[in-house]
């Protein structure tokens, strides 16, 4: 047995543990965020509430962190599907914050699911969504970085609204859950 062979299993666990903690920060940011925001900049109208991008952020980290296509996903009640429509269908009413932190639980527990089957195998195979056009590893990266980007757009639209400091930045997640 070569050191090579010593090495896989660690190098495999090394990267499974950094990205977990990694996009638990983020979604530890994004749940910061929405935890923050206080009713009056809550709502808003259309695409640029508050509210309606930490449903958006939150639909699509469900749905990249899903082993089917966008044809067969299906989020948890009471969200649809309107994010797929190729003009963007809103819902039929402002979700509440207590809705999108139950769907964040409920994406961070998909997220180490995921986590705890990656094998280097299923990293490097085609995801399941064509257009995307890239690894499954790769769009777990890109669903992290998509998470983080709404993370931070949320903080600015918190500093905007409330002129207050948006949430502290999380380093390294993984520790924080709404039990």
């Amino acid at each position: 047995m070569d050191i090579g062979d010593k090495t896989q299993g660690c190098t495999v666990d090394f990267w499974r543990a950094a990205i977990r903690q990694q996009f638990h920060a983020a979604i530890d940011m994004l749940a910061n965020a929405i935890e923050a925001c206080p009713e009056s900049a809550w709502r808003g109208e259309g695409r640029g509430a508050f509210w309606y991008l930490a449903f958006h952020v939150l639909f699509f980290l469900d749905m990249y962190l899903s082993p089917e296509d966008e044809d067969r996903f299906r989020p948890p009640a009471p969200f649809g599907r309107g994010e797929l429509e190729d003009e963007v269908v809103l819902p039929e009413r402002a979700y509440r914050k207590g809705e999108l932190l139950d769907y964040l639980e409920h994406c961070r527990k998909k997220l180490d699911g995921v986590m705890a089957g990656m094998t280097e195998a299923w990293t490097v195979s085609p995801c399941p969504f064509a257009y995307r056009a890239m690894s499954n590893g790769e769009l777990l990266l890109y669903n992290m970085r998509h998470v983080q980007h709404h993370a931070a757009q949320l903080n600015m639209l918190l500093r905007q609204r409330t002129n207050s400091a948006p949430p502290r930045w999380v380093s390294k997640g993984g520790q924080k859950s709404r039990a």
